[in-house]
C-alpha cells in the first residue's frame, strides 16, 4: 500500500470512513540541549496535489523546509505543536515526555482523528485508533507534515536560543551532539537550556563544578556505561526513587539527581 504514494494510506483509511487521519512525530529526541517538539497534524484528503515537496524533514532543505512548513500550515485541516522543555525532559526522561507529548498533540486537534499514523512505535493512550508506520515521516504525509512542523518550530526555537547563548553555537547544530557543539561545552559547561540528563551535559557539568537547575533523570545509556560517577554529584542520587548518594550506578534504569 505504501508504495511510492505518500498518501495511499491515510486515503485507503478515509475510503475506509477511518478518517480523518492524523500524523503525529517529533523534533529533538537526540539534542542535548533545547526543547523537545511534537507537532500533529491533518491534512486535506486528496490534498496531494498541493504539497509536491512534502517528506520528510530531514530530508528537506531550511529553505524547502519553510515552504512546506508555510503550505501545511494554511492547507492544514488542522494541526497542533507542543513545546517541552529541557527542564521536563530531564525529570521524566525522553522516551517518557516524547510519548506524552504525541498525546497531547492529538489530544490538542480540534479535529478529533479517526485513526492516527505514527512514526516508527506504537504510542498508547492516544484518544483514537493508531497504528505505527515505519519510517513514517516518508511514507505517511500527515506523519511528514507533523514532521516539518515540529523541525521548523523547534529550528527557529534554537535559533533564539543562539541569541542568548552565542558561545554553543546553536544556530548550526539546533542542539545536536555535533563536534562543535561538544567542544563549546567543554569550554564552556552547560547553559541552562541544555539537558542534563545526556552523558555529555553532566560530565561537562561535573568539570566546570554546577550542579544541575532542576531534577534530573539520567539516561539508562550514562548509567549503564558508568560514565557520570554519582559521587561526583554529591548528594542527591537516587535509584527508583530511592535516594542513596555517594555510588557509582551499576543499574540498567534511570536514576534521579535533585
Amino acid at each position: 500500500m505504501r508504495g511510492d504514494n505518500p498518501w495511499a494510506l491515510q486515503s485507503a483509511l478515509d475510503r475506509k470512513g477511518l478518517g480523518p487521519v492524523a500524523g503525529v512525530d517529533e523534533a529533538g529526541r537526540g539534542a542535548c540541549a533545547g526543547p523537545l517538539v511534537i507537532a500533529a497534524c491533518v491534512l486535506r484528503p486528496g490534498d496531494a496535489a498541493r504539497h509536491p515537496e512534502l517528506t520528510d524533514s530531514k530530508l528537506l532543505t531550511a529553505a524547502a523546509r519553510d515552504r512546506v512548513y508555510d503550505r501545511v500550515l494554511a492547507r492544514a485541516v488542522d494541526h497542533t505543536v507542543i513545546i517541552v522543555p529541557p527542564a521536563e525532559v530531564d525529570a521524566l526522561g525522553i522516551h517518557v515526555t516524547n510519548v506524552e507529548g504525541m498525546r497531547r498533540a492529538v489530544a490538542g486537534l480540534t479535529t478529533r482523528p479517526g485513526y492516527v499514523l505514527t512514526d516508527g512505535f506504537r504510542v498508547p493512550g492516544l484518544p483514537a485508533p493508531s497504528v505505527p508506520v515505519i519510517k513514517g515521516d516518508r511514507v505517511a504525509a500527515c506523519v511528514a507534515a507533523a514532521s516539518v512542523l515540529a523541525k521548523v518550530t523547534r529550528d527557529r526555537i534554537m535559533e533564539g536560543l543562539h541569541v542568548e547563548h552565542p558561545v554553543y553555537g546553536f544556530d548550526v547544530h539546533k542542539g545536536y551532539s555535533t563536534t562543535e557543539h561538544g567542544a563549546a561545552l567543554t569550554a564552556h559547561g552547560p547553559s541552562a537550556v541544555h539537558r542534563w540528563s545526556y552523558a555529555n551535559v553532566a560530565l561537562a557539568g561535573i568539570a566546570h563544578g554546577r550542579r544541575p537547575p532542576w531534577r534530573v533523570m539520567l539516561t539508562a545509556a550514562a548509567l549503564s556505561g558508568r560514565t557520570v560517577p554519582e559521587g561526583a554529584l554529591e548528594d542527591g542520587v537516587g535509584q527508583n526513587e530511592r535516594f542513596a548518594g555517594g555510588r557509582q550506578s551499576t543499574t540498567r534504569g534511570g536514576a534521579r539527581i535533585t
